[in-house]
């Protein structure tokens, strides 16, 4: 890789890239804090977390400009785990999740996401949002008037400011006004310092303190797999919508491997394991950050704000925060999904729906993103169905029979192409031509046989013709009908 290319790479605006890093970095501290607190563990333990998977991501990490660190859905995995058997058996999970995503980039599950359609993400994108929004609710709503006129006044300068220049970030200048603000006229609000006590150390490298033993093993692993499954679910599709934000392409395998050294590296740092954040990472990309330096620099200047500006930081008014946030959430939701619920197909709204009601009444994205794959999954094979036939015409010298099948054979067609055979009418042969068909599945094979076998119960001889070297490959594997002593079993008459 070239000089040129390594700083479009890396930096290809240094100072905008630093300045959404720092709005990054302020934005992390409270989410963390909140994190930690939902886990059951000591707020340094999210933070760290943050600095730690920040840093990696940056480095090791497949989507320049998009941000990872301890989020919410992770965290709630870790609750019961953290309960019943304490903080080293977490950290030693964040290892083993690690590993597992390390392992998942070599089986190159990243490329998985092609299968994930565009309705799902825009159900997730905007169900992410409407998550975003809600969290803010418990710091808007019964704190009095101040906080409502601070978050107006954030909102403004963060729309307006722009209108003017664009040389620094507004939520950064919404941040340092309003808490400039807050402090000189002594407003009594609700702080970063409230959120909880902000460590002085710096992280050390440390060996969870868990026996090495099969049991131990028996702990983590299911919390693990499931921490795997969900932080590589959310990192992908948020480096999905990275790529179609900056109109630019992400390595899906490499941001898995880079997930996977991000957490063996917050483990062994003191911190919970975590993943991408489309919050943080919609801010850092609408705040002009492109590069991986600016991810690099939010996890290493967050470090510095927590341990050096510790004091300064924790009189941030929780408001100034609430007003960034929201920004990110209407940033988030894509608007234009709401007329094309009405200009789209059917189906595609209704998985989009789908994915949106799953993840906002669970809170779970990975449950939702299932959801809304499965009923695309489901929606595609109906389609395809539909462009599945079968006619005939007789040749009554012969006594043949010509079937000519068309479009595709599989376990949404199977039933159907059985059925569009007559077994009972007084035949010599029967030539099935598949030129047009394709055989999928196992359960197309066995539609196949049980038809082969059939006319020959009745004495038909049966031809088939035209079939495709793909569909021929599976059925010289799995088919039954031309193999010696093949016969028609009792439950297919």
């Amino acid at each position: 890789m070239n000089v040129k290319n390594i700083r479009a790479e890396w930096a290809p605006n240094v100072t905008r890239d630093l300045l959404a890093g720092t709005v990054v970095a302020l934005a992390l501290i409270p989410e963390a804090i909140a994190f930690s607190i939902i886990a059951g563990v000591d707020p340094k333990v999210g933070l760290y977390a943050s600095f730690c998977i920040a840093v990696v991501t940056a480095i090791a990490g497949g989507r320049p400009a998009m941000i990872s660190a301890a989020t919410g859905s992770m965290a709630l995995v870790m609750v019961t785990l953290v309960k019943e058997h304490g903080l080293g058996y977490l950290l030693a999970a964040t290892i083993l999740t690690g590993v597992l995503q390390i392992v998942a980039s070599l089986l190159r599950l990243g490329d998985l996401m092609r299968f994930v359609s565009r309705s799902v993400v825009t159900g997730f994108v905007n169900a992410l949002a409407i998550l975003i929004f809600l969290a803010q609710l418990p710091e808007l709503i019964g704190h009095g008037w101040q906080v409502y006129a601070m978050v107006a006044a954030g909102l403004a300068i963060i729309y307006l400011l722009p209108r003017a220049t664009r040389a620094v970030p507004s939520p950064l200048v919404a941040i340092v006004v309003l808490t400039a603000f807050s402090i000189a006229v002594g407003l009594r609000l609700h702080t970063v310092g409230d959120m909880g006590q902000l460590p002085h150390d710096l992280p050390f490298f440390a060996i969870p303190l868990v026996p090495a033993t099969l049991e131990t093993l028996r702990i983590i692993l299911p919390y693990a797999l499931t921490l795997t499954m969900v932080g590589l679910l959310e990192s992908l599709m948020t480096a999905a919508i990275v790529d179609e934000m900056t109109d630019t392409t992400s390595n899906k395998n490499r941001e898995c491997a880079g997930q996977g050294l991000a957490n063996i590296a917050s483990g062994l740092f003191g911190g919970m394991a975590g993943c991408a954040m489309i919050g943080q990472s919609v801010i850092n990309v609408s705040s002009g950050g492109r590069g991986r330096l600016s991810c690099l620099w939010a996890g290493a200047f967050l470090l510095f704000l927590i341990v050096v500006l510790g004091p300064w930081v924790r009189q941030i008014p929780m408001a100034a925060l609430v007003a960034v946030m929201i920004m990110v959430s209407i940033n988030t939701f894509q608007w234009r999904s709401i007329p094309g619920l009405l200009a789209n197909p059917k189906s595609s709204s209704f998985v989009m729906l789908a994915t949106v009601l799953v993840v906002v009444a669970t809170h779970d994205l990975a449950k939702g993103v299932v959801a809304g794959v499965v009923l695309s999954g489901l929606f595609f094979a109906q389609k395809v169905a539909r462009f599945f036939g079968v006619d005939s015409d007789l040749d009554e010298a012969l006594g043949r029979r010509t079937y000519r099948v068309t479009g595709q054979i599989f376990f949404a067609t199977a039933e159907a192409f059985h059925n569009a055979f007559d077994f009972r009418e007084p035949l010599q042969s029967v030539v099935i031509d598949v030129g047009a068909a394709h055989f999928w599945d196992i359960t197309g094979i066995n539609a196949l046989d049980r038809v082969v076998l059939k006319f020959r119960h009745h004495g038909v001889a049966v031809e088939i013709e035209g079939m495709n070297a793909a569909s021929q490959t599976l059925v010289d594997r799995l088919a039954l009908h031309d193999k010696p002593g093949a016969t028609l079993s009792v439950g297919a008459h």
